[in-house]
């Protein structure tokens, strides 16, 4: 589909990064779904090709680009063209804008550059073992102990929890308050700060996922985030950007599903013709090809939104919803048209369908963004009576 949102700036800066896709990242997938996680120095050379946190104030060496669909483009070529375990997504987009927006000049200054060069991997740690999509229900505790804070608590599902070297932790440091949680700097090599094992999942091999755990970490004033009893208030302030992200990231997989999905019925014969030219295949593919084309019209436009600092939380629910959901139609149907060879590893089609389940769970679930949406029509028990 045509897509009127870019520019030639943006179309130049897509050539640039799918090469660096294609040359530095897509040779290195297998290896890396191997042995679990990618190498360290693909965000160091992200950071020299200019990949890394583009919207970052250049006296941090950032390019100072407030357009987030360059952002777009670097998260719908790696999908496509690099791997998706390559969580370049989370570094720039999910966890360093936090230290943007609340750090103090001082932790900014510390910390961007080497985030913004690579030399600095960035994780974010919010679930826990009894709390995922519920953050009140949080039990991970910083005291307050006068000039440092104490942290105690674990954290398990934590993407590049094995790599990173800065690690944004979601503590409770109000116990009588539902929703009083702070945010914390914790630094790789911190006394009391170990990393269990990394876990083993379904799909996203090469993206590397850990427990954490914090026995008395002795934390520096300077490491709190912002006011340490708004973190609940700064986690959803930055979940509607979560969210878009997730569903861009989702709407790529889906196209590649269905590219190669499409090339597969063309040349696969059954029967003495093309299995894409019997009219299940054929219907089948026509009417993904039409929901992938209108989703990806909203998240583009939802982009746009994300730009001028208007995009809504139901808005952009309402992005990864129906995007996380299209991926996981796309890929079922992209293995079923496969037959046994989609079963097989060997064959993309089946590391898309595996990589592809998480998405309907993680950034809140489909069930939560229901919820989401729902309630901003008005649909809410409390406010109903």
């Amino acid at each position: 589909m045509r897509r009127l949102i870019f520019q030639p700036e943006h179309d130049q800066f897509r050539d640039s990064a799918r090469r660096f896709f294609q040359k530095e990242v897509a040779p290195h997938g297998e290896r890396w779904r191997s042995q679990g996680y990618v190498d360290r120095d693909i965000y160091r050379k992200a950071g020299e090709a200019g990949l890394l946190l583009t919207w970052a104030e250049e006296r941090f060496g950032g390019a100072g680009i407030s357009d987030f669909r360059f952002e777009q483009i670097i998260i719908e070529e790696n999908i496509i063209h690099g791997e998706i375990g390559f969580y370049i997504n989370l570094h720039s987009n999910l966890v360093a804008p936090y230290i943007d927006a609340l750090g103090t000049p001082e932790q900014r200054e510390r910390i961007l550059p080497a985030c913004v060069s690579g030399e600095t991997i960035l994780a974010i740690a919010m679930t826990e073992p009894g709390a995922g999509s519920d953050l009140a229900g949080m039990r991970t505790r910083a005291e307050d102990k006068g000039d440092h804070w104490l942290l105690n608590g674990a954290k398990t599902y934590i993407s590049n929890g094995f790599l990173a070297d800065l690690v944004i932790v979601a503590a409770r440091t109000q116990p009588d308050q539902k929703h009083g949680l702070g945010l914390f700097l914790v630094e790789a090599g911190m006394p009391g700060f170990d990393r269990g094992q990394r876990l083993k999942k379904m799909g996203l091999h090469a993206q590397d996922t850990s427990e954490l755990f914090f026995n008395d970490v002795k934390l520096p004033k300077e490491n709190v985030l912002g006011d340490p009893a708004s973190g609940f208030r700064y986690l959803t302030r930055f979940l509607a950007k979560e969210r878009l992200v997730a569903a861009i990231g989702s709407l790529a997989a889906a196209q590649v599903a269905f590219d190669i999905t499409l090339d597969y019925v063309r040349e696969r014969r059954a029967f003495g013709r093309p299995i894409g030219a019997f009219q299940h295949n054929r219907f089948t593919l026509a009417g993904l090809r039409a929901e992938i084309d209108a989703v990806q019209t909203l998240i583009d436009q939802c982009v746009l939104l994300l730009n001028d600092g208007t995009l809504t939380g139901e808005e952009a629910a309402e992005c990864k919803l129906l995007a996380t959901e299209l991926e996981g139609r796309m890929v079922d149907a992209g293995v079923q048209m496969h037959g046994g060879a989609g079963y097989m590893e060997e064959y993309r089609i089946s590391r898309l369908y595996t990589d592809a389940r998480v998405s309907r769970i993680f950034a809140g679930s489909s069930e939560i963004m229901k919820e989401i949406i729902g309630r901003g029509l008005g649909l809410d028990e409390r406010k109903m009576g």
